[in-house]
């Protein structure tokens, strides 16, 4: 390899960044035609075993032979196992028969297969006569954004289109809350727990500040002339390690200052950032509730949390728009910041979904540089973006409105908009008797 190939920014790099960008454009179209194909001929797999059942009285006995008896068929073609092909072809004829539009906009290079999962996926909690209906919005919701980005605000959308509450079937939902052990290799096994979102979520994010707090400590010791960690584990082995400390034991093992109370890592807390709306927490509206950057929250449990929390924030929306236009809270950070946390939701990188709780408020235009402490030059960045921003030849720019133009070293230039709120008002008249909203 040239030095001019080993610079980024050389022309020579640039030609040969462009090439493999274009390489990976062909590719992806024909691995999408490919699997489009297989998705089409899975579900014919499953139309021809479903009309052998059709002029018998045990059609649905000669069916399932049917479908076990094609699904070895092509298993064998396909060398997969014959559940696993049945499974697919299950999966086929749900895509390919019951989200035709998500399909035929996949085929037209609209959108990826990660967005038709995210809609088959989510759509499928409707009756199924709802299903052109939702296909439709979620379709022209994906295009533009990354499957993971679109997947939450795609469940919410579901949720809120279900004619059953969410809160009605999240209790039906939390009767098969479970703990489940799952045999392993190498004598290992997975433990594995069903719970109420924003539970997992809280357990998670403690399990996390806790293995940051102790990889923040680790003592090094000098062997000779070098300098030697004691602890080489990495974040997910001591998240790991404290789980199971906790569960056996009640406070973690590594807590090196702990005493009779709890030490600095059984004294942390779990966070959790949820979007509540107005009308849910007065409980006029059981529709559900966003845990940002992640999934759906019912009702019940998001006006606990308002309720015991003392970090309290309230968000106004434009009810024409939807968009957040101010919020106050009772805590004394700047209204800058929670502005911004209601704006952004997530690092404003294309495609991450790290919550901005988590994240940096970074200054669009360098702080150093001359850029201004506003609202029309701060993003919430994740510390990766935050780095990469820094020092690579990525740039941003932040247009009206919050939307940021990234653009690649290339010269090609992708825009992030501000997320859809997870919450919008529609005004009402009141009525009389009504309570205050707060």
């Amino acid at each position: 390899m040239t030095e001019a190939m080993e610079t980024p920014g050389s022309e020579t790099y640039l030609a040969a960044l462009a090439g493999i960008l274009a390489d990976v454009e062909d590719a992806g179209r024909v691995i999408a035609s490919g699997q489009i194909a297989e998705l089409r001929v899975l579900a014919a797999a499953g139309r021809l075993a479903e009309a052998q059942g059709v002029h018998s009285d045990a059609n649905v006995l000669l069916h399932d032979m049917a479908l076990r008896s094609i699904s070895a068929e092509v298993a064998g073609t396909m060398r997969m196992t014959d559940r696993t092909v049945q499974r697919r072809i299950g999966e086929a004829r749900v895509t390919i028969e019951g989200f035709p539009a998500a399909v035929a906009a996949w085929e037209a290079g609209r959108i990826v297969r990660g967005h038709v999962s995210a809609i088959v996926d989510a759509g499928v909690n409707l009756p199924a006569e709802m299903w052109a209906e939702f296909e439709a919005i979620a379709i022209e919701r994906c295009e533009g954004q990354t499957p993971n980005r679109v997947r939450g605000e795609l469940e919410i959308l579901a949720h809120r289109m279900h004619p059953r509450s969410f809160a009605e079937r999240h209790e039906k939902a939390t009767a098969g809350r479970c703990v489940r052990l799952v045999p392993g290799r190498d004598g290992m096994s997975d433990l594995i727990a069903t719970l109420p979102t924003v539970i997992v979520e809280g357990i998670h994010d403690r399990l996390t500040q806790q293995a940051r707090a102790i990889i923040d400590t680790r003592v090094e010791r000098a062997t000779g002339s070098e300098v030697v960690a004691t602890d080489a584990r990495t974040t997910d082995q001591v998240r790991a390690d404290v789980f199971a400390d906790l569960l056996l034991a009640g406070t973690p093992a590594l807590d090196d200052t702990r005493d009779t109370t709890a030490g600095p890592l059984g004294a942390i807390r779990a966070r959790v950032q949820v979007l509540v709306p107005a009308a849910t927490l007065t409980g006029h509206d059981d529709g559900p509730c966003d845990l940002t950057g992640r999934s759906p929250i019912d009702p019940a449990t998001a006006r606990t949390l308002a309720r015991d929390t003392r970090i309290w924030e309230r968000l106004f929306h434009d009810p024409t728009t939807g968009v957040t236009v101010s919020t106050d809270s009772y805590r004394v950070p700047s209204g800058m910041r929670r502005f911004l946390q209601a704006r952004d939701q997530h690092c404003r990188f294309p495609g991450c979904r790290v919550a901005a709780i988590r994240c940096e408020v970074d200054h669009t235009h360098d702080h150093a540089l001359g850029g201004k402490t506003e609202l029309s030059n701060l993003a919430h960045l994740c510390q990766r973006h935050h780095s990469m921003k820094q020092f690579t030849a990525w740039r941003v720019r932040q247009l009206q409105g919050g939307v940021l133009e990234w653009t690649s070293p290339l010269g090609r230039t992708y825009r992030e908009d501000a997320p859809t709120p997870a919450v919008a008002f529609t005004p009402a008249p009141a009525q009389p008797g009504d309570p205050a909203p707060f």
